[in-house]
């Protein structure tokens, strides 16, 4: 076994069993125990809700689809569905937006705040959802509230960067 030993990936064991204030807990960290620490945990779980609701809102399209009727491959034909179908586009559309920007905030600034503002974003969306299935003019507000959210973590994430090259 001691030749496997250097085939550990952390070969130092965390010993983190109390977890009280510990001043010099940093100086005693190897860089592999720091870099789990330095996880992106609530920021994962962000994504993965706002991945899990785009799924949903597919759902929503296929639903609205037998629903009203509209076949394959029609993309118009009942204003039900067609509201379905762009709130899916339009969440679609706001994914490579809100992921870059949720998580080059959470590595340049906080993973618990970034996981905040997230969540609102999500919550915007779910907004927009029920404003938008219900007409097309109640989507403001939805829209309002996640493209804010957005703007927040780009704007951060671009002052945190222009910060560190200075």
């Amino acid at each position: 076994t001691a030749r496997l030993k250097h085939l550990a990936i952390f070969p130092r064991k965390v010993d983190f069993s109390c977890f009280g204030y510990h001043p010099d807990l940093e100086s005693r960290l190897t860089f592999q125990e720091k870099w789990v620490l330095a996880m992106y945990h609530l920021t994962a779980l962000v994504t993965l809700l706002a991945i899990a609701f785009y799924f949903f809102t597919c759902i929503n399209v296929s639903r609205s689809r037998t629903a009203t009727g509209v076949k394959v491959p029609a993309m118009s034909g009942h204003p039900d569905f067609e509201r379905a179908f762009r709130i899916q586009m339009n969440t679609l559309e706001w994914m490579p937006i809100f992921l870059p920007a949720l998580w080059l905030f959470a590595i340049y600034i906080s993973d618990a705040i970034a996981a905040g503002i997230g969540v609102v974003w999500i919550i915007g969306r779910i907004v927009y959802f029920v404003g938008y299935s219900k007409a097309a003019a109640k989507r403001g507000t939805g829209f309002a509230i996640q493209s804010l959210a957005a703007m927040a973590l780009w704007v951060g994430t671009l002052g945190a960067v222009v910060l560190r090259m200075v």
